[in-house]
C-alpha cells in the first residue's frame, strides 16, 4: 500500500464515528462508502468556493439543516472540492458535469436525486427529503 492509498484510508476510517451524526463531511477518498457501509444516505454537493450558485445552494441547505435537525442527524453530506476533484473518480464516475451539482445517494448505493446548477430552496429540500426517505431509523 503506497503512502497516499494509506492516508486516505486512515482519513476515511477516521469519519466512522462521526456517520451517526452526520454533519458536513469535507471528502476524502472511501468517505462515500464508508457512509454507506454503515446504512447512511449520502448527499454529495460539488462546490467551489469561488462559484456563486453554489454559494446560493449553501446557504439554502445551511437553511435546511437549521429547519429539519433530521438532514444533519441521518444524512451524511459530502462536500467535493471541484477545483481538485474535477477528474477524480467521485466526479467521473456519477458523470458530474459542473460544479454546483448536488446528488442524493441511497444506502443501496443508486442514486436517489440530482440537482444541476439549482438553487430553489423547493427544489434542494426535495432531495434532502428523498434521501431522508431513505434512511434507516
Amino acid at each position: 500500500m503506497n503512502r497516499r492509498s494509506f492516508l486516505a484510508t486512515v482519513s476515511a476510517a477516521a469519519l466512522i464515528p462521526t456517520l451517526g451524526q452526520s454533519a458536513t463531511i469535507a471528502y476524502t477518498p472511501g468517505a462515500v462508502n464508508q457512509a454507506l457501509d454503515a446504512g447512511t444516505p449520502v448527499v454529495l454537493d460539488y462546490f467551489a468556493p469561488w462559484c456563486g450558485t453554489c454559494q446560493a445552494q449553501r446557504r439554502v441547505i445551511s437553511r435546511l439543516f437549521d429547519e429539519n435537525p433530521a438532514y444533519k442527524e441521518k444524512i451524511t453530506y459530502i462536500e467535493v472540492d471541484w477545483d481538485t476533484y474535477k477528474r477524480d473518480d467521485i466526479t467521473t464516475s456519477f458523470k458530474v458535469p459542473r460544479r454546483s451539482t448536488l446528488i442524493a445517494i441511497g444506502p443501496d448505493r443508486k442514486e436517489i436525486a440530482r440537482i444541476v446548477a439549482g438553487t430553489a430552496y423547493e427544489d434542494i429540500k426535495a432531495l434532502f427529503d428523498a434521501a431522508l426517505a431513505t434512511a434507516t431509523a
